[in-house]
């Protein structure tokens, strides 16, 4: 009973994360702005970290069932 939810939240945490990093990488390697109105290397750094941040939170998630 208990996995169902973490099996949500792992498949959840882990799809934004690595959505959030495939997005990231694409608008740096095109040379894009990540964030409108923000210093690129500091948008790129806070999204790539907090892509990283989600990812692992979703590899926790799969990790506790």
């Amino acid at each position: 009973m208990e996995s169902g939810p973490a099996i949500f939240a792992g498949a959840a945490f882990t799809l934004f994360g690595g959505a959030l990093l495939l997005w990231t990488t694409v608008r740096v390697r095109h040379g894009e702005p990540v964030a409108l109105g923000v210093a690129p290397r500091a948008a790129a750094a806070f999204a790539g970290l907090a892509g990283a941040l989600f990812l692992g939170l979703g590899l926790w998630c799969f990790g506790r069932l």
